[in-house]
């Protein structure tokens, strides 16, 4: 008899981006409509991960840092004046999050981009390695006097999943061969863990997220849906917070 097999279909990139924006939906709804019911904000645990996940495979791959940096930006920053002028809200939300988080790879890039080049002197590596060591501090010096959403180790947690991605042009056969899915989301974990251990409660459940990132095909996707991504979350928010406005003008 012929044994069967199960075959795992890797997921694209916007697969699981379209896994985390169900999730990050699900945590929002539960946290305005259903706040007593746990189980929606431990299936939205899935949501940071997997965008932080995509956040340090997008500074790998795109063709336009600035561009890529500018686009998080400025939509973090409508989000935060429309969160200003409707509710006085000074709190940053997860796009600045993530914005730092871009800067602070960018500048780990540099680094290893001097590190691992051929001839280059340990004055220009000590050199490189500058910006991310002062952008780092910077960051976390802001997280005291600023409330960041997912603070400190938020900011970092992307920053970690690109810790093995190895540099262009990398002759270093040691390098190239950690750059790989499964050194990426272990290395994610440990950001994972970290924030987990200091914010503790439901955000372990985090680390249900590994499993479905191991499956992670390297590719994007055959739609070009970034445009969607980026409009997503300023657009469900207004939605929900609409919808919880209108339900309390009725009560």
């Amino acid at each position: 008899m012929a044994t069967s097999r199960l075959h795992l279909k890797p997921l694209s990139g916007n697969q699981l981006k379209i896994i985390a924006a169900i999730s990050m939906l699900i945590d929002h709804v539960g946290f305005l409509f259903f706040p007593n019911i746990l189980l929606f904000r431990i299936l939205g645990r899935l949501a940071l991960p997997i965008f932080a996940f995509m956040i340090a495979e997008g500074c790998k791959y795109t063709r336009n840092k600035l561009k890529y940096f500018l686009t998080i930006f400025i939509l973090a920053a409508i989000c935060q004046i429309v969160y200003f002028i409707y509710g006085g809200d000074t709190d940053m939300c997860v796009l600045v999050t993530f914005s730092l988080s871009i800067l602070l790879i960018y500048s780990l890039q540099l680094f290893k981009n001097t590190l691992f080049a051929d001839g280059s002197s340990a004055l220009s590596k000590f050199i490189s390695a500058l910006p991310f060591v002062l952008l780092s501090a910077a960051v976390y010096v802001l997280n005291m006097f600023v409330i960041i959403d997912y603070g400190f180790f938020g900011c970092f947690m992307p920053v970690l999943a690109s810790i093995f991605h190895a540099p262009k042009n990398c002759s270093v056969e040691g390098v190239t061969r950690l750059d790989t899915v499964p050194f990426h989301v272990c290395s994610l974990g440990v950001g994972i863990l970290l924030l987990a251990v200091y914010y503790g409660g439901i955000q372990y459940f985090m680390l249900f997220s590994l499993p479905l990132l191991l499956l992670y095909s390297g590719k994007r996707g055959k739609r070009k849906m970034k445009y969607f991504f980026y409009i997503f979350y300023p657009v469900h928010l207004a939605a929900l917070q609409g919808l919880y406005s209108l339900i309390q003008m009725l009560k």
